[in-house]
């Protein structure tokens, strides 16, 4: 049996050791297109292969249309751009507020009522003293005061305007007060109505006022008002200044004033037509916003017959002025 087995294996070793030889003798020749066919074509490169992927953010896959598929025809097409714009009524305010259902419709009703008082809303008061000052002229020293005091809102005002002006050891020459309310009509713009009383010069008048305040562009202050006196007299008044800031701290202010009449007012020795012209330049230091000094030179020229009447009382009517003062507000 054993010896049988031996003569077996003997046979089978040699056809084995045949077999690897004959494959291994196709190595390097081309093979026929048949048995090429049957062989998967070699993958593509990855141009990417090897490089780092980590820190590129993943495009997200585009949604699905929903309505793909879908008969859209029967749809009516949308004309909104061709339609007038502007043509429908607005709508209606909400009148809900969600956090009425938290805090409670009382509570939040108060709320909103001090935030529109307080985010443009709300009152506030000033009292500036724009001019105070002293003159020296030739032979003359004179003094100037002029300002305004008000309370109110951004919309509506109450104020009060007094000015005055005389000389050192001689009579006060002109005191005027006048009354305001103030009603914002633009940006920048105020309408104001009121009255005005002049102390002096004797004999004293009241006027009904009508004027505007504002800024013009360029960040000019203008004022503008006539006045309709007891008399029947009619007068008029143009204001104009600009704040030229040189630094933080020290600016330099043009301003020009002139005033009109209508008529001759012999009794006050006020001619008709431009009555009198002033310009002036100051520059003044903030040593805070609230108390500034000021040194400037101050020109006053009476016209026609108001130069006139103011030779008769012994006045120049043609004045040059150095002037130092302080300007004052809280």
């Amino acid at each position: 049996m054993k010896c049988a087995l031996l003569l077996s294996a003997a046979m089978l070793l040699p056809s084995a050791a045949y077999a690897q030889q004959d494959h291994s003798a196709h190595q390097g020749h081309d093979m026929p297109a048949e048995q090429t066919k049957a062989e998967a074509p070699p993958a593509a490169t990855d141009p990417h292969a090897g490089h780092d992927m980590g820190n590129m953010e993943e495009v997200p896959a585009e949604p699905a249309d929903p309505h793909a598929g879908h008969d859209m025809s029967a749809m009516p097409a949308d004309n909104s751009a061709e339609s007038d714009v502007g043509d429908a009524s607005a709508p209606a305010p909400p009148g809900d507020h969600a956090a009425d259902a938290v805090f409670g419709a009382e509570v939040m009703a108060q709320s909103r009522k001090a935030l529109a008082y307080e985010v443009g809303g709300m009152g506030y008061s000033l009292v500036m003293l724009d001019l105070a000052e002293v003159g020296f002229q030739k032979g003359r020293e004179t003094y100037r005061f002029e300002g305004e005091a008000f309370t109110g809102g951004n919309i509506n005002r109450f104020g009060v305007k007094f000015e005055g002006e005389g000389a050192f050891g001689g009579r006060l020459d002109d005191l005027e007060l006048q009354a305001l309310y103030s009603r914002a009509i633009a940006p920048y713009w105020n309408l104001q109505a009121g009255v005005r009383h002049d102390i002096k010069p004797d004999p004293s008048r009241t006027y009904l006022v009508a004027g505007v305040e504002g800024i013009a562009p360029y960040w000019f202050k203008v004022n503008a008002a006539t006045f309709l006196s007891n008399k029947g007299e009619v007068r008029a008044r143009v204001e104009a200044s600009y704040d030229q800031r040189i630094t933080q701290k020290l600016i330099l202010q043009p301003r020009v004033e002139a005033n009109f009449s209508f008529q001759d007012i012999s009794a006050i020795g006020i001619g008709a037509g431009l009555s009198d012209f002033e310009a002036g330049l100051r520059l003044r230091y903030e040593i805070k916003q609230e108390f500034a000094p000021y040194i400037g030179l101050e020109w006053r020229k009476q016209t026609g017959d108001t130069a006139r009447f103011a030779r008769l009382a012994g006045d120049d009517p043609d004045t040059l002025s150095v002037v130092a003062g302080v300007r004052i507000w809280f």
